[in-house]
């Protein structure tokens, strides 16, 4: 199938329709018999398809004997349907969303073991996407690509409050990363401490998850398939360990300022 008539029928139109525009865009003005010939679409179906296409803005008719059916272009045609997608999968990610969040919150040992790097990091993001007021985080390692996908995640959602206590630097395949000037050069709160090799992270004191894994032998390199998350979603639990961080927090932000 073509791509442009795959990618029409994926916004709604039907085979004929996509059919037809396409043609369309190439005769830009053309009776309804010309359409129906380059497009091998019956003529019995043709003035159908060109009324639909019409009823969908995706063309104008123009009054005549025989009508005349003129194309619209396809950026105002495709971006105006973008945009209409993109607020349509907007909705249904809130809507969808409430449901999950609702079906989770029943669940009777809200307790889960995630496996495998990429999704330990989605699950991260996830969690950061999910948080109405507060973000914060034990950094003591990092996963190839995840300190990016923090990054950018944090600066989506610069209307929540985001600490952060890591550790200076990390290996990611021998080469040494510097963890806290990553998220310093994008203005994101962080300061150095000593964690351990762990990582945490917890939203609004409701639902956390700490990140475990094995090392090299040498303490230097993560062995990514060893990777395995616990994201709890026990509210205690996580309240527990949040005021755990801001007390721990407190102290190091109470040392730097004595030392300055």
């Amino acid at each position: 199938m073509d791509e442009n008539i795959a990618t029409l029928k994926g916004i709604g139109l039907t085979m004929y329709e996509a059919k037809a525009y396409v043609t369309l865009t190439s005769l830009i003005s053309a009776p309804a018999s010309e359409v129906a010939e380059k497009s091998n679409i019956p003529r019995s179906k043709i003035y159908d398809v060109l009324k639909g296409l019409g009823e969908k803005d995706f063309l104008e008719i123009e009054d005549g004997r025989p009508l005349t059916y003129n194309v619209k272009s396809p950026v105002e045609v495709l971006s105006r349907e973008k945009e209409r997608l993109n607020s349509e999968i907007d909705d249904t990610i809130t809507r969808l969303t409430n449901v999950y969040e609702n079906g989770m919150s029943q669940v009777q040992a809200p307790i889960w073991r995630i496996y495998g790097v990429e999704k330990i990091i989605n699950q991260e993001l996830e969690i950061i996407k999910r948080a109405k007021k507060s973000v914060n985080m034990r950094i003591g390692f990092l996963f190839e690509g995840e300190g990016d996908a923090l990054v950018k995640a944090l600066k989506n959602r610069n209307d929540l409050s985001v600490n952060i206590l890591a550790s200076p630097t990390c290996y990611i395949n021998d080469e040494k990363t510097e963890i806290i000037s990553l998220f310093k050069e994008n203005d994101i709160s962080i300061q150095k401490a000593d964690i351990p090799f762990v990582k945490l992270i917890i939203s609004d004191s409701r639902e956390m998850m700490h990140t475990y894994t094995k090392f090299s032998e040498d303490k230097r390199n993560v062995i990514p398939e060893t990777a395995i998350g616990i994201w709890n979603k026990y509210e205690d639990i996580a309240r527990n360990y949040d005021e755990r961080f801001m007390n721990q927090l407190k102290k190091i932000k109470g040392k730097s300022k004595k030392k300055a």
